[in-house]
């Protein structure tokens, strides 16, 4: 949930200015991982000692410690460099400058690290350190592993062993327990970077002065061994949690595996591994990979901020989804990464959906379609209860990742469980490359492009949009589903044209939001059918960025006990569209009004005038599978007005990060 990024550089001339700036502008395009503080790393006027300046709070608080604490030569230019970054999600130790990254090793900065993840053993790992004499100045985790690096060194050293950088991190990395990412530099190896992946997402970007980058980066296994690293090369090399970081300085891009540590020397890098050689499955090379991302699709552009931003792109993102898998004239799907799995997943006695948060409202959202057009059972599962339930999975399940990052640590766990226990695993992500999309089987990659706001809306959509393309392609074989399949497809040709006229009600959502619903401190958002998976995805939006409590209720369960809260105090958002459950909706219309409820109304433009005596947004009618995707719009533009109107920032909720890649 942290952010990481380092940049070195071999013979490619750079002001000390230069460097810090590479470092800062990194952080900010991974700012949304974690910003609770922020700090970077570079070397002092003498190229070899390393200094440290921290900020508690967002980047742009880093950016102004450095123009006041900075007391290096800014205009001195150097040939070879090495420098990290991070900013900062806490989960050990509170917001403080002690607590920000980069964290030491000792008084003299000999090891620094930047971290991403959870070390689960730190707390037996800070009590030996202790007793060696080691103190610490934080409260984190992420200190162990500069103080282990120390020690390990102190006693590689004792030995009169040529110590390799790259051994002595080895030798942390296997004395650490947990999911993490290391990116560590040190005094005793100047201008070099060790990187260590450890089911948490790591990434390098390389960049030549001169001629072809290779195509992939060579594995070996003994840590003295850099025959690898061939011959000193200008270059610069790039590290980051997100290649969100790197496509502004290159697109080639070097995806470390689990276990992998990086070792850049000279300008040039090459992977170890952690594990033994014979007991590696791993394939011998890297390949450097190119990633199409363009700057501008993570730029804010004309936007106050990018949630607005990616809630205006949604008309574009879902054809992005749809783009070369809907043949609208046969009625026909396809879906390349499943292809070869499609009998599979058809034949499995089970149907499984695992993610978390708005993924897992996504999922919620498509399973009464797969359980009609697919025919077998179908459970959504909340990956965390999973974990902790660990029910039975066997071959016979078909079971889909939902993340959108694909890192979430969670999702990710609760997939190698499945696998262990040998049921075919799905990933469904919008992160090529990512841990689910690697591990799982087969997938299908969302395609909503480059997501920076927090809160996601976006990816929501193009998520759903995906479970209907699936459901549509393992149900083609059924003629019984045939004109159930056609009257879906027709409604996805329209969807993105919906989705625009939807967005034409941004002005007045913003007059509700900048009305008395600011001020209320509890909302329930309810719904009935396809429209119950929306109501939790909007309070979840609501909570999220605009901190009033809400809660998405399936408008059926209102006469079994939240009935008891409805008074003409409370605010209440009521989802109607007109489909097979819509007088049952209706009846609990009337139940609320009947206690002096007086909830606004998102409904279908046919039913309008069914709810003349209240406030309501009027949303286009289409296919009652695909009524939650225009649904959720006026509550993601809802959410986003009302934090404004709050005076909240909707890009940076409190206590959030984008990506969860810890427990």
């Amino acid at each position: 949930m942290c952010g990481i990024f380092g940049y070195a550089g071999f013979a490619t001339e750079m002001s000390k200015k230069r460097i810090i700036d590479v470092l800062v502008n990194g952080l900010r395009r991974i700012e949304y991982r974690g910003y609770d503080s922020a700090g970077i790393c570079i070397t002092d006027d003498s190229d070899i000692q390393l200094v440290r300046i921290r900020a508690v709070g967002k980047v742009e608080c880093l950016a102004q410690a450095v123009q006041t604490q900075c007391n290096i030569n800014l205009s001195r230019k150097v040939q070879g460099y090495a420098g990290i970054a991070h900013t900062r999600w806490a989960t050990h130790g509170q917001p403080s400058v002690e607590n920000s990254h980069p964290l030491s090793s000792d008084k003299d900065n000999h090891f620094l690290v930047v971290h991403n993840g959870i070390i689960t053993n730190y707390k037996e790992i800070r009590v030996d350190l202790e007793k060696k004499g080691f103190i610490f100045e934080s409260n984190t985790d992420t200190e162990c592993a500069a103080k282990l690096a120390m020690d390990t060194y102190i006693q590689m050293s004792k030995d009169n062993k040529c110590v390799s950088f790259v051994d002595v991190i080895k030798n942390v990395a296997k004395q650490c327990d947990g999911a993490f990412a290391f990116v560590f530099v040190s005094s005793y190896f100047p201008n070099e970077m060790v990187i260590v992946r450890k089911s948490s997402p790591v990434l390098i970007g390389l960049k030549l002065a001169q001629g072809s980058i290779p195509k992939s980066i060579r594995v070996v296994y003994d840590p003295y061994d850099n025959s690898g690293l061939g011959e000193a090369t200008p270059s610069e090399v790039f590290v980051s949690s997100d290649a969100s970081a790197l496509i502004e300085h290159t697109r080639n891009i070097v995806y470390l595996e689990d276990n992998d540590i990086a070792h850049v020397s000279n300008g040039n890098v090459l992977i170890h591994r952690l594990i033994a050689k014979e007991h590696d499955t791993t394939v011998k090379e890297r390949e450097v990979k190119t990633i199409n991302m363009e700057l501008s699709s993570i730029m804010k552009g004309e936007y106050d901020h990018y949630m607005i931003k990616e809630i205006n792109e949604q008309k574009d993102s879902v054809i992005r989804t749809m783009a070369g898998r809907i043949d609208f004239d046969r009625y026909s799907v396809f879906l390349d990464g499943l292809k070869d799995y499609i009998d599979a997943i058809r034949s499995a006695q089970r149907i499984v959906f695992i993610a978390c948060g708005t993924s897992y409202y996504a999922c919620l959202s498509c399973r009464a379609l797969f359980e009609e057009l697919v025919g077998v059972p179908v459970t959504v599962e909340m990956a965390t209860d999973f974990l902790d339930r660990k029910p039975p999975v066997t071959s016979n399940d078909a079971v889909f990742i939902m993340s959108q990052s694909g890192e979430t640590a969670d999702s990710a766990m609760a997939m190698r469980y499945c696998l262990k226990n040998d049921a075919l695993c799905i990933g469904i992500t919008n992160t090529i490359g990512s841990t689910i999309s690697r591990e799982t089987a087969c997938g299908v990659h969302i395609n909503a492009g480059p997501e920076i706001g927090v809160a996601s809306t976006k990816a929501y959509t193009s998520q759903y949009i995906t479970l209907v393309l699936i459901t549509l392609k393992l149900s083609e074989c059924n003629p019984l589903h045939t004109n159930r399949r056609k009257e879906i497809i027709e409604g996805l040709k329209s969807i993105s044209s919906q989705i625009d006229k939807t967005l034409m009600l941004n002005e007045s959502v913003r007059s509700i939001a900048n009305g008395k619903m600011k001020d209320c401190t509890s909302m329930l958002v309810l719904g009935r059918g396809y429209q119950y998976p929306t109501c939790l995805e909007g309070a979840l939006k609501i909570k999220e960025i605009t901190y009033i409590h809400s809660e998405g209720l399936a408008a059926g369960e209102l006469k079994h006990g939240p009935i008891a809260l409805v008074d003409d105090k409370l605010e209440l958002i009521f989802i109607a569209a007109n489909d097979l459950n819509y007088d049952k909706a209706r009846n609990a219309m009337e139940q609320i009004c009947a206690r002096n409820g007086n909830p606004m109304v998102i409904c279908t433009e046919d039913v309008a005038d069914d709810y003349s005596v209240h406030q309501v947004l009027k949303i286009p009618k289409t296919v009652d599978c695909l009524q939650g995707v225009l649904a959720v719009i006026p509550l993601q533009l809802l959410s986003y007005h009302l934090a404004v109107a709050k005076g909240y920032d909707p890009d940076f909720p409190r206590s959030l990060a984008k990506s969860v890649t810890v427990e």
